[in-house]
């Protein structure tokens, strides 16, 4: 997390591509406990500039059993839900923009990412909503046709999430318990996926979403990615960062959500 809000610092007043802006959906704990990751990719480097968690209620239609048991959970913190993580991860995009000028924002649509960028005035959206579609095989719509190229690279992180990780998958028995844990194991991805992982596989050229931006000059190894010690304190990280660095993100149906005490750290 450290190393990407170090990585986020070299970006400032550089960035100068669409940014492609969706959730990726999963649960904390239960089925019961759904929540999304705001996930912000460059359009034409596929560097994912930020995560951010948007708790929100189960949807979908439930089973008498399932509305019972659904009742007599604890109640969560939100933090905002979808309204707020767009919010938020606007608010970290911002920053790494030239002087004067305006993000081109690309979503799905979503009522929330709408509402996002019409609180900003550097913020133009230009909306793909997804489109009804056919059976499987059936031939695709121009409507679909021009939302999966504009989203593309925002589904190819979430294809590769749900590959990769497998506590992510549709149908999994390693789901994760802690909504703090999984954002920690998806920052690891996210670096993975910007330093050291090619952009493309189909590709011979070994290039990194990282070298695409200017902040590398070769793929990196997971021995380079771990040399360096870093601190909190050195780095400028967000409200919500700071809470999931510290553990302070509280799963309720847990008796017990450990923090991150550094007792003989310094």
């Amino acid at each position: 997390m450290l190393l990407h809000a170090r990585a986020l610092e070299h970006l400032r007043g550089r960035l100068s591509e669409p940014v492609v802006l969706d959730h990726f959906e999963t649960f904390e704990f239960s089925q019961d406990c759904p929540f999304g990751v705001a996930t912000t990719v460059g359009a034409r480097s596929w560097f994912i500039y930020g995560l951010d968690p948007a708790p929100h209620a189960r949807a979908g239609r439930l089973s008498p059993r399932q509305a019972h048991r659904l009742a007599g959970r604890p109640r969560r913190e939100l933090r905002g839900g979808y309204r707020g993580s767009a919010r938020r991860a606007l608010t970290g995009l911002l920053p790494l923009l030239p002087a004067e000028r305006r993000l081109h924002l690309i979503g799905d649509g979503h009522l929330a990412y709408v509402q996002a960028a019409a609180a900003q005035l550097r913020v133009f959206l230009r909306s793909f909503p997804n489109p009804r579609r056919g059976p499987k095989g059936s031939p695709r719509s121009p409507a679909a046709r021009a939302r999966d190229r504009a989203m593309f690279p925002v589904d190819l992180l979430h294809g590769l999430l749900r590959h990769s990780l497998a506590h992510h998958r549709r149908e999994t028995i390693a789901f994760g318990r802690r909504l703090n844990a999984l954002l920690e194991r998806l920052f690891l991805a996210a670096v993975w996926r910007n330093f050291v992982k090619k952009r493309s596989e189909r590709r011979p050229a070994p290039v990194s979403p990282a070298m695409q931006v200017g902040l590398a000059r070769e793929l990196w190894t997971w021995n380079r990615v771990l040399s360096r010690r870093l601190f909190p304190e050195r780095h400028p990280m967000s409200t919500i960062q700071r809470l999931l660095y510290n553990r302070d993100w509280k799963t309720t149906l847990l008796p017990r959500n450990l923090r991150h005490d550094r007792i003989h750290a310094y």
